[in-house]
């Protein structure tokens, strides 16, 4: 996960190219030094303090390390950490402690350069173990070989060092509580790592700078994973504010959906897909019944529709049967009805025959609505039987066979499971056995009346 950090730049100043502490002319620095001394002796500006001689390279060592700069400029590596084994054998080039200390630095910036991450750990762990290590080159290295560690995905590692470093440090910026952050997420000490994370956003706010992407994306993730919508979608809210990203768009939608605001979530999601930003035939269709939902059901239509022309979405039976759906609710009934007859082309389940009955019935077309009832009751698998039978009764009585249709209003009856279902089956029964007696009346005294015709 964090092998990518070393292409980022939040490496300490130990990843820079090494500088030389002393020039060529070493003895103006220790020139310096001495009077510096003097001037101390003479006019002591803080009597309890304890001073610290300067330490500097020397002139045989500095001219040395300056040649392997050139090359390191140049970027070849391996002639330069040759040119360094070289100098770190020679006794009489970099001899002292602090000399030595330089000849690590740079061997652990040309393994890094190389890749070679345990080699610049080794090399950087020299640097801040070395005799010769001023402190705070020692406390730099040390953030150095903890992100190091991170890098290299050993991560109780990683947080020794880096722990020990902001103990001494004297400031700790955002980058490095992030940096832990991180850290503390891969050894799942999540607790800690939340905490980590605030102190970074809050330190950062109250100084109205803005917090980095990363620091609140971590955040975010952190607070998922304890069920905390709510701070989740402020998150997100903050990130779709200052970096906006189609993804924050995508989450913040199912947030709002977690939150059941769902008109939230339908504008969100609207957003990013009138930005062509839903590809994919779930993500589209979630849009469709979002709209379904809010009882907006041509929208939901158009968007189907559209996500078939466009090859998103498959023309199977599920889904052009939920297109059908969303036109019989717009009351668009011949489009709703080509979208089932093109659904029954992949699946002739008898449900879907059942609702092709009821819309061939809506448009007056009585025969195919009874063959089409019919064959759902063959079939079997309808969801409401009951009205399949109804629907069937009425496409008989449109077609003059009451009789037939009386048997399909008792199997309606037989099939109703309450009080209310039942009730309107024996009210067609009644209708349909008094309107054939009628007629039948009517034939007997010659009268030329309309015949079943299914």
């Amino acid at each position: 996960m964090f092998r990518s950090i070393k292409t980022l730049a939040v490496f300490g100043a130990a990843f820079v190219l090494p500088l030389l502490v002393a020039t060529a002319n070493p003895e103006a620095v220790i020139g310096g030094s001495a009077f510096a001394a003097k001037e101390e002796k003479k006019q002591p500006k803080y009597k309890d303090v304890k001073t610290r001689q300067r330490q500097s390279v020397g002139g045989k060592c500095a001219k040395a390390l300056e040649k392997i700069q050139v090359v390191l400029e140049e970027e070849q590596w391996a002639e330069s950490m040759t040119m360094l084994s070289a100098i770190e054998s020679n006794p009489k080039l970099c001899a002292s402690d602090y000399e030595q200390t330089q000849i690590w630095k740079f061997q652990g910036y040309v393994y890094y350069s190389l890749d070679d991450f345990n080699g610049a750990i080794r090399s950087y762990n020299k640097v801040i173990n070395g005799v010769g290590t001023p402190p705070e080159l020692a406390l730099d290295t040390r953030y150095t070989v903890a992100q190091l560690y991170t890098a290299e995905e050993k991560y109780a590692k990683a947080a020794i060092e880096l722990e020990i470093w902001m103990d001494s440090a004297v400031i700790v910026g955002g980058d490095a509580r992030s940096l832990l952050a991180q850290i503390y997420y891969q050894l799942d000490r999540k607790a800690e790592s939340l905490t980590m994370l605030e102190l970074a956003i809050s330190d950062a706010e109250s100084k109205d700078i803005l917090p980095k992407e990363g620091w609140w994306g971590l955040q975010r993730v952190l607070y998922y994973e304890k069920n905390d919508y709510k701070r989740v979608t402020s998150i997100l809210e903050k990130l779709i504010t200052h970096y906006p990203k189609w993804t924050y768009w995508k989450q913040i939608g199912g947030m709002y959906g977690e939150l059941e605001r769902e008109s939230d979530r339908l504008v969100a999601t609207e957003i990013s897909y009138l930005n062509n930003q839903l590809d994919k035939e779930s993500q589209v269709m979630s849009m469709a019944y979002m709209y379904l939902g809010a009882e907006v059901p041509y929208r939901a239509a158009l968007i189907i529709e559209k996500g078939m022309k466009d090859e998103i979405i498959e023309r199977n039976a599920k889904n052009l049967e939920i297109l059908g759906t969303a036109w019989y609710q717009s009351k668009d009934l011949k489009r709703a009805l080509k979208s089932l007859e093109s659904a029954s082309k992949y699946s002739d389940t008898g449900n879907l025959q059942s609702r092709l009955a009821g819309i061939y019935l809506d448009l007056g077309r009585d025969k195919e609505a009874y063959r089409a009832a019919k064959k759902a009751a063959k079939k079997g698998g309808v969801k409401r039987p009951d009205g399949n039978y109804l629907v069937m009764g009425n496409a008989l009585i449109n077609l003059h066979c009451y009789k037939d249709a009386i048997s399909a209003f008792q199997k309606s009856l037989k099939k109703a499971k309450d009080k209310k279902s039942k009730r309107y089956p024996l009210q067609w029964i009644r209708y349909a056995d008094a309107e054939g007696t009628r007629l039948d009346k009517l034939r007997d005294v010659g009268a030329k009346v309309p015949g079943c015709n299914k």
